[in-house]
């Protein structure tokens, strides 16, 4: 199956949640795509809008890092969520929110088999503890209360192609993806969760929204190497999240460190002391 081109018309289960689905044959970025739509024309891309495409030549991820992945191998979608009615502090929860409805999601192609998905703090998606989705989300310039939620999904990869060691995909597992059913998923439990902490008035606690992330995040109780933005490691194990969404890590037993940004690396033990 090449799945080079795509019309909506494939994906009736994401038309039924999603107020627009744009497919495109090729791009090189489906958030560049989607960020320059809604400055072009707002109205046209209302909440839960979405673009995608299984042959992305550039893709984004975190610190600008670019990949490209063979065509027809990965699901690169980015979908535009209303943030109007999140207070701006809480707004930090979308990326962990959009990786808890994406764990959710695969984890429903998934019953019945012996693999699990989980999510990575703060929203990377794990399948068996290898990295299957990617999720970078950005506000649209001049109009800050819309946030584009970049998903990029290694579905059909074969293991040769995966980019790293550490990456698997739904093929390589030997398991099929059901694309628009995933998308389905995703984009219900996306909103679902975007809602209710949109009416607990950002309280993530209050909205089950941090229960749901940690339920699913499989980095809470690993020992963790963070590498931090100012070049240092911090050695630790990963214990809660925290109101605002960041992970709390105890080094030691006892020093506890706030990890608001950062590459997290799940570690079985840490090396010896130097």
């Amino acid at each position: 199956m090449s799945g080079m081109t795509f019309s909506s018309e494939g994906f009736p289960l994401t038309a039924a949640v999603s107020p627009r689905v744009q497919v495109v044959e090729t791009t090189d970025s489906t958030n560049a795509d989607v960020i320059r739509h809604v400055i072009d024309a707002p109205h046209e891309w209302p909440h839960l809008s979405l673009l995608l495409t299984n042959d992305q030549r550039a893709g984004r991820g975190r610190l600008d890092r670019t990949w490209v992945t063979p065509p027809g191998s990965a699901l690169a979608v980015s979908v535009a969520v209303d943030a109007s009615a999140l207070p701006v502090a809480a707004r930090g929860w979308i990326p962990l929110i959009a990786g808890a409805a994406m764990t959710r999601a695969i984890a429903a192609q998934l019953v019945a088999t012996v693999h699990s998905a989980t999510l990575k703090w703060p929203n990377d998606v794990l399948l068996d503890g290898s990295k299957i989705c990617g999720i970078l989300a950005e506000v649209v310039p001049g109009h800050p209360d819309v946030v584009v939620i970049g998903s990029g999904v290694n579905t059909r990869m074969a293991a040769v192609d995966l980019p790293v060691a550490t990456a698997t995909s739904f093929a390589a597992a030997g398991l099929e993806c059901d694309d628009d059913r995933l998308l389905a998923d995703y984009l219900g439990a996306l909103d679902e969760q975007l809602k209710a902490l949109g009416a607990a008035g950002g309280d993530a606690a209050a909205s089950g929204v941090l229960g749901e992330v940690e339920s699913l995040c499989s980095t809470l109780g690993s020992d963790v190497a963070v590498s931090l933005p100012n070049g240092e490691t911090l050695w630790g194990r990963a214990q809660r999240i925290d109101p605002d969404g960041r992970l709390v890590v105890v080094q030691d037993a006892e020093f506890e460190s706030v990890v608001s940004a950062g590459d997290v690396v799940h570690v079985r033990s840490r090396p010896a002391a130097e």
